[in-house]
Order: C-alpha cells, then structure tokens, then sequence
C-alpha cells in the first residue's frame, strides 16, 4: 500500500506554534474552527427550518403542485455547483469559491423570502443550491490544507456535532416563526447571521489560499480557466437528475421519455466525473466515494419511509413520528467523535467497516416493526444504531480522501465525495419509492409488505457497502 499523500500546507511537517499538541482549538486554528463550525451549523440550520417552513410556504404562494421541485431545485444545482467549486478550489485555492458560494446562498435566501410566485421560489432555491455546493466542497478543501493530517478527524467530527443543535432547534423555532410571524422571516433572517462567522475566520482563511490579485477579475480569471471538460460533464449531470426527478414525480406513460433523457446524460457523465473505477469499487479512492454514495442512499432512503410506516401503520402523530428519528442525528455526532480520536485513528478503515455493519443491522430491524408484536419503539433505538455507524462511515470516509488525496486534487476529490452523496441518495430514494408503488405501496390493505420490500432492499444496498468498505486499502 502506497503512503497517502497530503498537501504541502496541510502535513504534519507544518508544526503549529503551538507544538504538535496544539489542537483544533489551539491559538493558531481556533479563529478558523469556529468560523467553519459557525457556517456548518448555518447551513445545518437552515436545511431543518426550510423543511419546516416549505409547506407553509407553498399553501401560501399557491403552488402545492410544486412543492418537490423546491427540494430538487437545490439538489440538482448543488451537482453542478459541487464540481464547479473543486475545480476552482484546485485552481486558485479555496477562498473564492468559498466566499462567492456564500454570498450565493445568501442571495438564494433573499430571493426566497421575497418571492411573490411558487415558481420565483423553486428559482430561488436553486440559487441557493449554487451557493450550497460551492460552499461545502470549499470547506473540505479548506480542512486538508489549513490542518494538519493529525487534526482532520476532529474537524469532520465538529462538522457532524455542528448539525445536533441546530436539528433539534431548527423545526421549533421555525413553526413558530412561520405560524406567528410570516415563513418568510424563516428565510430572510438566516443572511444576517452569516456575517459574523466569515469576520471571524477571514484572517485565517488569507492564509490558506489566495484567489489571485485582480479581486473581481481574479476571481473571474479563475473562473475561466477551470477545465472546460468536467463543468460540462457536470452539467449534464445535473440536467440529468433534474430529467429523472421531474419523471419520478409524474404518473403517466409519457414520463418514460424525461427518464431516458436523463439517464441518457447521466450514466456516461458520471462515470467519467468520479475517480476511475468507482462504479467496480476499485481499491482505494473509488471505494471510498462509492462507498459514501451507498451509505447516504441507503441510511436516508429508509429514513424518508420510516415516518411514514409508523403514521400509517402503527399510527404515531407526525410529530412523534419525527421525533423517533432524533436520536439517530445524536450517534450520528457521537460516531464522528469516536472515529476522531487518536488511538483509532490507524483503524479507521475497519471502523467504517463496522458502520456499514451497523447501518444493514438497523434498516433491517427496522423492518421487524412490522410484525405484530414487536414494539415502535425499537424504530428508535434501531436509528441510534444506525445513526452511530453513519457518524463511523461518512466521517471516515471525509478524512479518507484527504488523505488519499495528492496535492491540488483535494477539491476534485472533496467534489467527487458530495456528488456521490447526492446521487445515492436521488438514486436509491427515487429506486425506494418505484419499489413502494410497485409492490402495492398506495393500497392501504399492502402497505405493510410494501414498506418491508423497501426496508430489506435497502438492507441489502448497505450490505454491498459493508463489502465495498472491505476494498478501502489499496493502491490510489
């Protein structure tokens, strides 16, 4: 096995003032942890306020009828956006992408909050997806260059302890916003909040990569010189899961034509836009991007059906649907944590391993909730189980590709990470809900076996990432 490579400003030969003990909270990178925890922790609240506000929102605006192109607006411009920003990143560092996504996603709020029409918000979010991308492909970069190897753990893990509170507090406070304010001060007020983290991190983020001399013309200098090949790549692949979204929600014959466009793009562009050997889980790099692909499908897929089941067949409220799911963000934060500490860090392929075999146990327990006799509740401790192995597998698989990573290809690979994110999770949860309708998911009489066909098939994809995880060692 070859010795991974980090970058120059990223290794550990860089020893901080403060001697190699120094940690992420240590004089030299304290500014720049709590400027990236700050933006995490945004970003985190406003994907939970959002889901909250959304349906007050589109009542509003009178347009029910495109409630999930709000969702898939963002989803699919964050595909283009996410390559866009690693190769940006690689070209003239991480600053201006970083800053310029921000400024994006703001604007994205803005125009949201302001819309007067269904269509001018679907707009809006993908405004904000733009931004999104930009942005989190940027704080990877900014992570494996600004730290050193030793510290990388504990920053994925404040990245996944980041999202805790603001899961928890995010739902509340925007219901009440939304029912006694306006939802539109649920989007609005978020842009104000993001001043204060750039003012703090900007000094420490000078010296992790510059954006070139010209401001503006730097920046779009930058912007041109970015390989024209993957953007359009990139491109295609979001026009083609956009295609296979709009089908997915259509109920008509006619749809077959959108889907076959869109995976008439998509297929062969993102074979050629992650790590070669990705789709046969070739030792090293592409297992781990494929890796984190099939964890995110399968772990989110069957939490999308889990509120459902227990609304439909066990008849939980909403609310307390949605509140078994809770413990599973706080393992999530707790399995991170435990995969940054020093004594396992040598064990860290074997430690996403183990997620995997926790994540296959959980969705299959899951399952057992459907047999009359077994207790609801073991829906929530299954989703501390899973949720555990989650914080094992995609913080692990984060700091992985750091490592993994040579010099100036930190923001390809970080892309390569979060686009297979994204499509695990629109492929297997668009694959979960044909299978749902198909087994008799809409007749109330089969619903039971509906969500079991759709529960033990996620099983399975988890049980493929369990031996996808088994191939992480390996050449580059």
């Amino acid at each position: 096995m070859t010795t991974p490579l980090t970058s120059g400003s990223g290794s550990d030969s860089g020893t901080a003032p403060g001697g190699p003990a120094e940690g992420v909270l240590g004089r030299r990178h304290r500014a720049l942890t709590l400027g990236i925890i700050s933006v995490v922790s945004l970003i985190a609240f406003e994907a939970s306020a959002i889901n909250t506000a959304m349906p007050v929102a589109a009542r509003a605006l009178d347009g029910v009828g495109m409630y999930a192109f709000a969702f898939s607006a963002y989803f699919t411009a964050s595909l283009f956006s996410m390559t866009l920003s690693g190769e940006w990143c690689d070209r003239s560092g991480p600053l201006a992408p970083l800053f310029t996504g921000i400024a994006g996603f703001a604007a994205g709020l803005v125009l949201a909050g302001s819309a007067a029409r269904m269509w001018l918000l679907v707009a809006a979010r993908a405004v904000q997806g733009l931004g999104g991308g930009l942005v989190l492909v940027a704080l990877y970069v900014v992570v494996g260059r600004a730290y050193p190897e030793r510290l990388r753990p504990k920053v994925m893990a404040a990245f996944s302890a980041a999202w805790v509170v603001p899961v928890l507090v995010g739902p509340p406070v925007a219901g009440a916003v939304a029912e006694r304010l306006s939802w539109r001060w649920v989007f609005l007020a978020i842009p104000v909040l993001v001043v204060p983290p750039l003012l703090v991190m900007l000094p420490a983020l000078r010296q992790v990569g510059t954006v070139g001399t010209g401001g503006a013309a730097g920046i779009a200098g930058s912007a041109r010189r970015i390989g024209r090949r993957r953007i359009v790549l990139a491109l295609a692949v979001a026009f083609g899961a956009a295609l296979l979204q709009y089908a997915g929600q259509r109920r008509e014959w006619l749809s077959l034509l959108p889907a076959l466009a869109g995976l008439a793009l998509l297929a062969p562009s993102i074979v050629r836009l992650l790590p070669r050997g990705t789709f046969r889980a070739a030792r090293g790099l592409p297992a781990v991007v494929l890796l984190r692909g099939i964890a995110a499908g399968a772990f989110l897929g069957a939490e999308s059906f889990i509120p459902l089941m227990l609304v439909t067949q066990r008849g939980f409220s909403p609310t307390a649907a949605g509140l078994s799911l809770t413990g599973g963000g706080l393992s999530w934060a707790l399995g991170s944590f435990t995969q940054s500490r020093g004594r396992l860090q040598r064990y860290r392929r074997q430690l996403m391993f183990l997620g995997m075999v926790l994540i296959t146990a959980a969705i299959a327990l899951v399952s057992t909730v459907l047999v009359d006799g077994v207790p609801a509740w073991v829906v929530a401790v299954s989703w501390v189980i899973g949720g555990y192995g989650m914080g094992l597998t995609i913080s692990g698989g984060s700091v992985l590709v750091l490592e993994l990573s040579r010099p100036g290809q930190e923001g390809a690979n970080s892309a390569a990470l979060q686009i297979s994110d994204a499509l695990g999770n629109i492929v297997l949860v668009g694959a979960s809900g044909v299978l749902f309708g198909a087994v008799g998911g809409a007749d109330r009489g089969a619903g039971a076996t509906a969500f079991a066909a759709v529960f033990l098939a996620l099983a399975g994809m988890a049980v493929v990432g369990a031996w996808t995880a088994t191939r992480l060692r390996g050449a580059r």
